[in-house]
């Protein structure tokens, strides 16, 4: 078993320093602190605050890590079944979860980064909302110092796993479901964050869409904006047959825009949130059934800590029809046990 004097070895200090940067000291230089983490990954050594919590009834300490950037309703309701999904299938596993935001590692270094979540006991990683942006987590992926899987960033190497939904697929098949049924013949697109993995895996599926069909295809900015998707509607709906979104938030924007301008353009969006159904009308949708994808990400990352390699996880999807009556019979089954 590696100890803490292999470790000092390894990275030519004293045992003493290993320790100083391991508990997060001050006064550890940043050529130290870079010395001593890479003898920790090398030597894949465990901190004896792990090692006890692995030798005890937890079988390892993981970190559920959500993005807060977008507050609203419906980011709200996509976190609550992200954070269900974990808790339950993590105490099925005998798993140790803690919840860590974002914000909470905001303007933090590689090593800061690290040396925190070492300092919790941190064994493995489940990233949620992680964007192009997010270049410490990326070189966290890279580094391979903890076992990770995101969810919705196809990042794999040896030790980290993605999940996610075949992204231009569904976004092909709501918007060609919505077109066919309309008899559209134009489309306006209003697209995710610039920034966003899946932004760019859906606008190549309505692109596919609009190419195979012949038709004129606008692609707007929505930034998974409700405000921003109801002023780009206003602006350009009414020379356009249907309007695709890439979330159900900017459909409904959408949807709430046409009705103040008093005319039909058919909407669809993508996530399947309870939301859509109180928009005031029926809208095609990509459901994704978030509390399990992170049931998935949770045993995929059990996997990881007992040894397996990274790998991509493609779930699947369905395609619904948002309707209030149905969000009434479904709230009725839930509170009824389904009798």
């Amino acid at each position: 078993m590696v100890s803490i004097k292999d470790v000092a070895k390894q990275a030519g200090v004293a045992i003493s320093t290993v320790s100083k940067v391991l508990n997060n000291y001050p006064n550890v230089s940043e050529e130290t602190k870079k010395k001593v983490n890479q003898a920790v990954a090398e030597l894949n050594f465990v901190p004896n605050s792990v090692a006890a919590a692995l030798s005890s009834k937890q079988s390892g300490r993981v970190a559920l890590l959500l993005n807060l950037g977008n507050v609203s309703q419906a980011v709200d309701e996509i976190n609550m079944q992200y954070m269900a999904g974990t808790i339950s299938r993590a105490v099925a596993l005998n798993l140790d979860v803690i919840t860590i935001f974002d914000s909470m590692l905001k303007n933090k270094s590689l090593d800061e980064v690290v040396r925190y979540l070492r300092s919790q006991s941190i064994t493995g990683l489940i990233i949620f909302g992680m964007s192009k942006d997010d270049k410490v987590l990326q070189k966290l992926i890279g580094a391979q110092f903890f076992k990770i899987v995101t969810v919705d960033a196809p990042l794999v190497n040896a030790s980290s796993s993605a999940i996610w939904i075949d992204q231009a697929a569904a976004q092909y098949d709501v918007a060609k479901k919505t077109l066919k049924e309309n008899k559209g013949k134009s489309i306006l697109y209003l697209a995710g964050k610039k920034n966003g993995y899946v932004t760019g895996e859906r606008l190549k599926g309505v692109q596919r869409l609009a190419e195979e069909e012949e038709i004129p295809l606008l692609v707007r900015n929505g930034a998974f904006s409700e405000l921003q998707a109801r002023n780009l509607t206003l602006r350009y709906a009414k020379k356009k047959d249907i309007v695709v979104c890439a979330s159900d938030l900017m459909a409904i924007g959408a949807m709430r825009a046409l009705m103040d301008m008093d005319i039909f353009r058919p909407v669809c969006g993508f996530d399947g949130i309870t939301l859509m159904g109180y928009a005031g009308k029926q809208m095609n949708t990509v459901r994704q059934n978030f509390e399990r994808i992170a049931s998935e990400a949770v045993g995929e990352l059990k996997r990881l800590l007992d040894g397996g390699e990274g790998r991509q996880i493609v779930m699947d999807y369905e395609l619904v029809r948002m309707k209030y009556e149905d969000i009434l019979m479904a709230a009725q089954d839930k509170n009824t046990g389904g009798i």
